[in-house]
């Protein structure tokens, strides 16, 4: 079985990305969720109505990395049709910035039916549903591997500490890389900051090999978890505990 880091490893590797998207859109359960979708807005009267049908929002959701939409979909319906030109819009006001990027992909505020309809937003979507799908097979042979991925792609482009702490899948990987307890959501935004700041020097994110590196940290710290709830007392996985000291040197 293939350890994570060397999954994580493979995954980031130069054309590996492109082959996987690739493959995943020659699938027939990639092309039936786009048909389903283009189904569900021929028959919707209204932009409202199609943003009210699951079948919509699934695929909305998926694509654009918020899969709480389908779940959630009285807020995914008010942040994706936000006035991101009102700071006091849905989308603007959450914390998660994953719904503010979501609502400018789309720019549906003020548009009718035609803008789910347009080429160009159905190529990115069907863009994500192929991301979407990858994450999962990642995730599926290693755990955290996605979060490992998404993170490497996106990581190089935060300014600053907010950034980490408005998108959930950043959040995850930064805190656990750096041993924070997943109680510190509990804690004020300042103090999660300062805690990240503490450990981890946020403007080396934009050397990729810094990101790879703290990326390797989580996977570490995943696999010294799901070894210790395997196994009480049993030993973690030798790349596990040289990955974490590698991040240890390197980042903090």
């Amino acid at each position: 079985m293939i350890s994570a880091l060397a999954l994580f490893r493979r995954a980031i590797g130069e054309g590996e990305e492109a082959r996987a998207l690739a493959r995943l859109a020659r699938q027939p359960a990639q092309q039936r969720g786009l048909e389903q979708f283009n189904r569900a807005l021929g028959q919707a009267r209204d932009l409202d109505a199609a943003l009210r049908d699951p079948r919509v929002m699934g695929v909305l959701g998926r694509a654009l990395g918020v899969p709480e939409a389908a779940t959630q979909p009285g807020l995914a319906r008010r942040a994706f049709l936000s006035d991101l030109g009102d700071a006091r819009s849905v989308a603007n006001t959450l914390p998660d910035t994953r719904w503010k990027a979501a609502a400018q992909t789309l720019n549906l505020h003020g548009r009718d039916l035609d803008a789910l309809k347009d080429p160009a937003l159905q190529a990115k979507l069907a863009e994500g549903l192929q991301r979407a799908a990858w994450n999962e097979e990642l995730e599926a042979q290693a755990d955290g591997v996605g979060d490992a991925v998404v993170f490497s792609q996106r990581a190089t482009s935060v300014a600053s500490t907010y950034e980490i702490l408005g998108n959930a899948v950043l959040r995850r990987v930064v805190t656990k890389a750096l041993g924070l307890p997943e109680q510190i959501v509990n804690q004020s935004v300042e103090a999660q900051r300062r805690a990240i700041e503490s450990r981890l020097d946020v403007a080396k994110l934009g050397d990729p090999r810094q990101v790879q590196r703290l990326a390797e940290r989580y996977l570490a710290a995943k696999d010294l978890e799901a070894a210790s709830a395997t196994a009480a007392g049993g030993a973690a996985s030798p790349w596990a505990a040289a990955a974490a000291a590698r991040g240890i040197t390197l980042l903090l």
